[in-house]
């Protein structure tokens, strides 16, 4: 299953916020919904274990830093310097859109802190800028839908062109191999079929972000 997007736990938190919650009870109540996994599977039942697996969490790093974060609010500590510490260690490696919406969220509880701003204020708009980008990214995904299937097919074309001329009766692969110009055509054509695989998949890549 995949795990749940950290857009929702921001919402969580700002509607928590919202209804009254104070800060410690805020991280308590969403460690109960995201990171006691064993007690809600181990409770309720035989099914229990079921109902628990279905529901959608977080990500396994992003629970150890809810779990750093509930324990600085219980003691009275810094929960923004707790995320950054625990997200240098827990998030190295890890999803870098997973680390750097942490550290944002981090950075909003800083603002709320030193401006006297309402968190919940701060998070609620926090939250419209991940929607924004959510949307965004599902935009480009459905727009490189197009390119990448061309890709593809593009690259299986030679293949099914040989064996589209064996289904014939051609013999394209005699063709290509009794001499030395048959040959250089097909070494020529992996050549390019590669490069062209390999620029195509670039210009994707490009455009989606990945570095």
């Amino acid at each position: 299953m995949d795990a749940l997007p950290l857009t929702v736990l921001v919402q969580q938190l700002a509607a928590l916020l919202r209804g009254g919650r104070s800060p410690s009870r805020l991280w308590e109540e969403l460690w109960l919904v995201h990171g006691d996994r064993d007690k809600d599977s181990d409770s309720g039942g035989p099914n229990a274990r079921g109902k628990s697996s279905a529901r959608p969490r977080v990500s396994a790093e992003s629970v150890q830093l809810l779990a750093a974060a509930r324990a600085a609010s219980t003691i009275g500590e810094s929960v923004a310097e707790a995320i950054r510490t625990a997200s240098a260690k827990d998030l190295i490696g890890g999803n870098p859109s997973e680390r750097r919406i942490w550290g944002e969220l981090a950075a909003c509880l800083d603002i709320a802190e030193a401006s006297g701003c309402p968190l919940a204020d701060v998070l609620t708009r926090f939250v419209a800028q991940l929607e924004a980008e959510d949307d965004a990214d599902g935009a480009r995904q459905t727009a490189l839908a197009g390119p990448k299937a061309t890709v593809r097919l593009l690259t299986w074309l030679p293949v099914f062109g040989l064996g589209l001329g064996m289904m014939l009766g051609v013999d394209p692969w005699g063709i290509l191999l009794v001499n030395g110009v048959g040959l250089a055509a097909l070494v020529g054509g992996i050549v390019l079929t590669v490069a062209g695989r390999v620029w195509s998949s670039r210009l994707v890549h490009a455009a989606v972000g990945v570095q």
